[in-house]
């Protein structure tokens, strides 16, 4: 998934996603200048802040 796509499943601005990405809290990778997100780890994310919360 690229930020784009993350940022629209989360339903939250493409600056959240590159910050979370960045500090390592949201699992991607940086290719290059571009970061990518795979959407099982996505979907494990989320389900394991709803969890937390």
């Amino acid at each position: 998934m690229t930020v784009m796509e993350v940022a629209q499943f989360l339903r939250v601005p493409k600056s959240t996603v590159y910050k979370l990405a960045r500090i390592g809290d949201l699992p991607g990778s940086k290719i290059g200048k571009h970061w990518r997100f795979l959407r099982r780890d996505i979907h494990e994310w989320v389900h394991s802040r709803s969890l937390a919360a």
